[in-house]
């Protein structure tokens, strides 16, 4: 019954000092309904029931510190945003330039098609390249070098 009382008389009021710290009026009414509870429970272990109102100001405070923890510790961890995604029309016209390079390529002779593939796709050497050819790393150079200008030459049509 004397909780039913500082119900009805301090409600208001609790509701109004949790909001000021949670700025949140949902928040501050769960906080304000959780001290009561509390309350209610520890009701025979008070020791002077004069001084529950007191109790019900210090456990909306406590809470409230807990609710402000527990978003902070959200904010902190909370996953990141997602970074811009393309659009589709992008995605589209990467395709586009993709599939006329791959054209290209094919254009291309045989060997300088395989040393540019070797080169900008396998991420090769000049070495590496020579060898995985069998060829000297002078004849490298002038493969990719031959391969890079009709690769220019032909993309510098399309667009």
């Amino acid at each position: 019954m004397a909780v039913t009382a500082l119900y009805s008389a301090h409600f208001r009021s609790l509701v109004r000092l949790a909001v000021l710290l949670v700025r949140d009026i949902a928040t501050a009414e769960e906080v304000v309904q959780d001290a009561y509870v509390a309350l209610h429970g520890a009701w025979r272990r008070l020791r002077d029931p004069d001084k529950a109102l007191a109790y019900l100001r210090q456990s909306v405070v406590n809470r409230s510190r807990s609710v402000l923890r527990h978003r902070a510790v959200v904010e902190k961890y909370a996953p990141k945003g997602m970074p811009d995604a393309p659009s589709a029309e992008n995605g589209a016209i990467g395709e586009l330039e993709r599939s006329a390079v791959i054209e290209a390529l094919r254009a291309l002779p045989a060997r300088q098609r395989e040393a540019l593939v070797l080169r900008y796709y396998g991420d090769l050497s000049e070495a590496e390249i020579a060898h995985a050819m069998g060829i000297s790393k002078g004849a490298v150079k002038s493969h990719t070098a031959r391969g890079m200008a009709a690769l220019r030459s032909v993309l510098e049509k399309l667009s």
